[in-house]
């Protein structure tokens, strides 16, 4: 089988035109580069390993860090949700207590005020048997002087 000579032009003509539009993609994409580069310079220096494998570990010290503190302000939180249910149980205890107080200042109350009605009483009473005591007094009549021996009243 022999290649005629036209179809054999014609496949390096193609070949030759695939292998030049290959170069030339080459040479524009380096070009681009080349322009951006240029037109864009990197502001510092690229990041190497070592400096985001150092990054990482002090990312990772101040997570522990974090997280120590998140410890340490879960265990105060439950520190006062326990305190927090004491005072709250002891609020319940003085309520209660402040509740029987008041029962006995009513009390207490209603014994003083018993008191003061026996006291105004036995006062009334104390006062009227005075006042008894000094109208007899000076109703009764003057008692005549009695004559003393040896006088016969005439002076």
């Amino acid at each position: 089988m022999t290649i005629p000579l036209k179809l054999a032009a014609r496949r390096a003509a193609i070949v030759a035109a695939v292998v030049g539009s290959l170069l030339l993609g080459a040479a524009t994409i380096r070009a681009a580069g080349e322009w951006t580069a240029t037109e864009a310079p990197l502001a510092g220096p690229p990041v190497t390993v070592e400096s985001l494998a150092a990054e990482l570990a002090a990312e990772r010290e101040r997570s522990a860090g974090l997280a120590a503190r998140l410890d340490a302000m879960a265990g105060q939180t439950a520190d006062l949700r326990a305190a927090l249910a004491a005072a709250d149980a002891q609020v319940g205890r003085d309520a209660k207590a402040a509740g029987a107080l008041q029962a006995r200042i009513a009390a207490a109350k209603g014994k003083l005020a018993a008191l003061n009605g026996q006291i105004g009483a036995a006062t009334r009473k104390a006062a009227a048997a005075a006042r008894a005591a000094t109208v007899t007094r000076a109703a009764a009549p003057a008692a005549a002087p009695s004559p003393t021996p040896g006088h016969d009243g005439d002076d």
